[in-house]
């Protein structure tokens, strides 16, 4: 197996074999911006840590997500908190894709 190969078959073991836990639902307030509306749901991986030391976060799409099929990765930067993160894409459509990254730049704006 190749290390392209390798990570993205650990990253989708990761998913598997974790908990997703939605802590913001679609259609809830950022809490510390009540004008940011999420558009999908939003949450995290329960068990893993990401960047910042919280747990690693997700966003499952509108596809089937009981089979929590990764499909895809988003790379952020916060610029108030100067930290990178990555954001696991779970069971999203090309549709679903372009919402996150929709969301993530009104972030960038605020």
């Amino acid at each position: 197996m190749t290390s392209h190969t390798s990570f993205w078959h650990e990253m989708a073991q990761l998913v598997a074999t974790n908990s997703i836990v939605i802590d913001r639902p679609n259609g809830s307030t950022h809490p510390r911006y009540p004008e940011v509306i999420y558009p999908l749901h939003y949450g995290y991986l329960e068990g893993t840590t990401s960047a910042d030391g919280d747990d690693t976060d997700v966003s499952p799409g509108s596809l089937n997500t009981t089979d929590k099929m990764l499909t895809g990765i988003l790379c952020t930067f916060d610029t108030l908190k100067r930290d990178a993160e990555i954001k696991l894409l779970i069971g999203c459509t090309v549709e679903d894709v372009q919402t996150i990254q929709n969301f993530h730049n009104e972030m960038l704006t605020l």
